[in-house]
């Protein structure tokens, strides 16, 4: 294996970053479709096989006797979203947080470069993000009768619990902890990201990227791209509840604004481009310079 030191992964970042900003609009979107659905393929291979693990209901999203496990299995299986995307050449707005800005700090790409690749990027996120959850919702969350009447399975049920525990962020304290959560997770993801600039092997890259990502999840941060998938999976979800009063209101497509997405993005701005992009520019400024 080879691995490159930290100076040249600092340096490699701002280069791909400088790639990314150059990109055409249509062209953004589209790589951030793939990303959003790729993504969504973790966080839908997430809540599958954490189902079933607590030890008093299976359909809860949290429990007492097995959370901790349960939040393991959640980290194990999830870095498949981000491991595909770095290996396909796909766009993630979280990974762009950090990617973009360096581009910036080394090759003096301006800001408003930086804020269309977010824009259009994220644009595309959202909607492979959601069109994958409406394949899950439909597919693997639901099971159809010969009348075609749908109703949950186990892990439309699980999809439903989990969106609800990522829109309880309410007030002011609410708002704090997904900004906080939200910042926590892409100082992980994007650490991954440099784990995986690291390593020119494939193996090496999958080792990079999947034990930050499984840090982040099982330690129960938030990241807004995952939560564009998880949110409105429960969301469909729901249409197959029979018992009205199973319904959770408060899981609809304002409160996942509202309640989650924009502090978690926040958040993941912060993380990336401050905690990582910011703070490995001015350690190794000095050196990227020698390399020129």
């Amino acid at each position: 294996m080879v691995f490159h030191p930290p100076v040249a992964i600092t340096a490699k970042a701002g280069d791909a970053g400088k790639y990314k900003v150059g990109l055409p609009a249509w062209n953004m979107v589209l790589r951030g479709f793939m990303s959003g659905a790729y993504i969504a393929m973790g966080a839908a291979l997430a809540t599958v096989c954490s189902t079933g693990i607590m030890a008093s209901d299976p359909a809860l999203a949290f429990g007492t006797a097995s959370a901790g496990f349960s939040q393991l299995i959640l980290g194990a299986v999830f870095p498949v979203g981000l491991i595909i995307t770095v290996l396909t050449g796909a766009e993630l707005f979280t990974g762009d947080a950090m990617l973009a800005p360096m581009a910036a700090f080394i090759h003096k790409i301006s800001w408003a470069q930086v804020m269309n690749l977010w824009l259009w990027v994220y644009i595309g996120n959202f909607i492979g993000s959601v069109v994958f959850a409406y394949i899950m919702a439909n597919g693997p969350l639901v099971s159809f009768d010969s009348a075609g009447v749908g109703t949950l399975t186990a892990f439309g049920t699980r999809a439903i619990a989990i969106a609800k525990a990522k829109t309880a962020y309410v007030g002011l304290m609410g708002f704090w902890s997904a900004f906080l959560k939200g910042i926590a997770c892409n100082w992980l993801v994007n650490l991954a990201i440099l784990l995986g600039i690291c390593a020119d092997d494939a193996v090496g890259k999958f080792f990079g990227i999947w034990f930050p990502i499984m840090a982040f999840v099982s330690s129960g941060f938030e990241h807004s791209i995952a939560n564009m998938y998880f949110i409105p999976a429960g969301i469909f979800a729901q249409g197959f509840v029979t018992d009205p009063t199973k319904i959770v209101a408060s899981v609809n497509w304002v409160t996942m604004w509202t309640a989650n997405i924009i502090p978690v993005t926040l958040g993941n701005i912060v993380g990336g481009l401050l905690f990582v992009g910011v703070i490995y520019w001015v350690a190794f400024r000095k050196e990227i310079a020698a390399l020129k």
